[in-house]
């Protein structure tokens, strides 16, 4: 674990840059961590962000690429359009959640 400082608050983040404790996200960086992963949040980013967390909330855990294009309304390719490292691990990240099962 590692510290950063992200929108003004220390917080402990693991070796791939997840937030240790999702309780500590803020909007303010989730733009920081998508500026880190080289994306520039538009509206339909943050539905996926926020439905990652959302999912996260009640569940416990961020769904995978597959649950998330079949459970948002968001289809698997613009999904990729908008998350090419990853959609569902970089949404993951911005959206201060630990990493989904199967993620590599």
């Amino acid at each position: 674990m590692t510290t950063s400082t992200l929108a003004g608050v220390a917080v402990e983040r693991d070796a791939e840059g997840f937030l240790a404790d999702p309780s500590l996200w803020s909007e303010a960086m989730a733009t920081e961590i998508a500026r880190e992963e080289g994306v520039e949040l538009t509206p339909r980013h943050w539905e996926v962000v926020r439905f990652m967390r959302h999912a996260y909330e009640t569940t416990g855990a961020g769904p995978n690429v597959r649950l998330l294009a079949k459970t948002s309304g968001v289809s698997v390719r613009e999904l990729y359009a908008l998350f090419p490292r990853g959609p569902a691990k970089t949404a993951a990240k911005i959206a201060g959640i630990p990493k989904p099962h199967g993620c590599i």
